[in-house]
């Protein structure tokens, strides 16, 4: 039996509007993510750069707006000075966050060029890990400035004579993780942010610097690392990191579709914390939140299998790292993932999905050979299409399951948004096994509603994937969507997501 739910679509109730940069992505010097995915000057569609055409024009379609760059771990060794002047100069340089070698091909001037190819910004993280204060004021100065100094001459003489104008800077990388290069304690981290923000903004005082937060809910120290990091840095930063990841564990497919109930109380714990210490100032300023890497990654093993240590004298590059295969599973809880972004764009102005090509990525590409969309793809390329200007929450009344973690749980989650030219719903039906349908009273949107557009993501094999060998065996189809008497009425089957424009 399809069970009814219910809800109302009215722009009064408003979250608040949508900042575009919430459709961000990430790029990171990182297994094939720039070699041999974005950049392959041997490739038949390679551009005279050297950069894949096949892959600018899917990351066009995919809809990124700003991009986190060159890191990641990897920014807490790395030396930006590297990735500046005539490539054949470059040095070569190991990578100890990832265990590989970095030739420097792709460093600020090129990728910068890849952005202006496919229209995005870019994000600039420095490193606060290995380096500091100065070398921070040194890239801004490199990047940014319109003087002459010593460094913009540098610039200059390496083809660029405009400033590239970065103005979203991240403050370092996971700096709470035992895992990165220069990990600090909460107190000391958070002094060297602030000195680095308040230095930075003497030489531009309209940067916008987001400080880092946890690197999970899951670590020890969430909670604690965000309030003594913004004691120290709050008056200096606009924005304070999250990052998560998500994975189906030991065939829990219920419990994996409850995730973005996780990722919604992270974000509802950081801005709690955040609007505590600004009580504790006497302030109206209001943090905001750049979500600046989240995604599905099934970064624990299997019980039992182990990764083979890192051997001193092999340092490859460009491997196979991350390569994750996607399925419908894991693209209605990605879904699920950007409704959540979306029911907090409010506080949530930035998100950068965490990755783009060939690594945790919706790009898959081949050395040589095809690229193509991983079903991950869908769900954030129409996302970020149809999404409005302003978002506006869905109270829905839906059956419920039962989650270890969670508790009770709502089937079906859901968010809208509208704009001058019509409304966006974007729906998720959680249940492992039963269809749902959702009665949506629209009358608040006025009369000769229609749907103009429908799209869902499902299939009876909730593990079938995109591959080289049938790039095509997901995509999304129509969804069964109709508008009468003032009720839009949506049949979802179980492990669904979909997506309807209305005009």
């Amino acid at each position: 039996m399809t069970d009814i739910a219910r809800t109302h679509l009215d722009p009064r109730f408003a979250i608040g509007d949508i900042d575009r940069r919430i459709f961000g992505g990430f790029v990171e010097h990182l297994g094939r993510h720039i070699y041999d995915g974005i950049y392959e000057p041997g490739h038949p569609s390679a551009d005279a750069d050297g950069f894949r055409t096949d892959v600018i024009e899917l990351v066009q379609e995919l809809g990124v707006t700003t991009i986190r760059y060159p890191g990641g771990n990897f920014v807490s060794g790395y030396r930006w000075e590297d990735g500046v002047g005539p490539v054949s100069e470059r040095p070569r340089r190991l990578d100890l966050a990832w265990h590989s070698t970095e030739t420097n091909e792709v460093g600020l001037h090129e990728f910068s060029s890849w952005l202006e190819k496919i229209g995005s910004d870019l994000m600039l993280a420095v490193n606060l890990g290995t380096r500091g204060t100065q070398e921070a004021l040194d890239l801004l100065e490199y990047a940014n400035l319109p003087v002459q100094t010593a460094l913009t001459d540098q610039r200059v003489a390496n083809g660029r004579a405009e400033p590239f104008g970065v103005q979203m800077w991240c403050l370092g990388n996971e700096m709470d993780g035992f895992w990165q290069l220069g990990h600090r304690n909460s107190e000391d981290y958070g002094k060297l942010a602030s000195r680095t923000a308040k230095a930075m903004r003497m030489l531009d005082p309209e940067l916008q610097l987001v400080v880092c937060g946890s690197s999970s809910r899951a670590m020890p120290t969430f909670g604690s690392w965000e309030r003594t990091v913004l004691e120290h840095t709050f008056a200096d930063v606009d924005f304070i990191s999250c990052h998560a990841y998500y994975q189906e564990h030991d065939g829990k497919a219920q419990e994996f579709l409850a995730s973005a109930v996780d990722m919604s109380r992270f974000i509802d714990s950081v801005v709690a914390t955040a609007d505590h210490v600004a009580a504790m100032r006497d302030s109206t300023k209001r943090m905001m939140i750049s979500f600046d890497e989240w995604n599905i990654w099934y970064l624990h093993l299997p019980e039992g299998v182990e990764a083979p240590a890192p051997q001193l004298d092999d340092w490859p590059l460009a491997s196979r790292l991350l390569e994750e295969k996607y399925h419908v599973l894991d693209a209605v809880v990605f879904g699920d993932l950007l409704i959540t972004l979306l029911q907090h764009a409010d506080r949530v102005r930035s998100a950068s999905l965490a990755q783009l090509v060939n690594v945790i990525a919706p790009i898959m590409t081949e050395p040589g050979g095809a690229a193509w969309r991983q079903t991950t793809f869908f769900p954030f390329s129409i996302t970020s299409r149809l999404a409005g200007r302003h978002a506006v929450r869905l109270a829905i009344e839906s059956p419920t399951f039962t989650s270890e973690r969670f508790g009770e749980v709502g089937t079906i989650n859901g968010v809208a948004t509208v704009d001058d030219d019509g409304t966006s719903v974007f729906l998720v039906n959680r249940s492992l096994s039963d269809p749902q349908v959702l009665e949506i009273d629209v009358t608040a949107l006025g009369s000769g509603l229609s749907v103009r557009e429908s799209h869902l993501i499902a299939d009876d094999d909730i593990y079938a994937a995109n591959t080289l060998e049938d790039p095509e065996r997901v995509a999304p189809r129509p969804a069964e969507a109709t508008i009468a008497d003032g009720v839009l009425r949506v049949t979802m089957p179980a492990v669904s997501w979909v997506a309807l424009r209305l005009g």
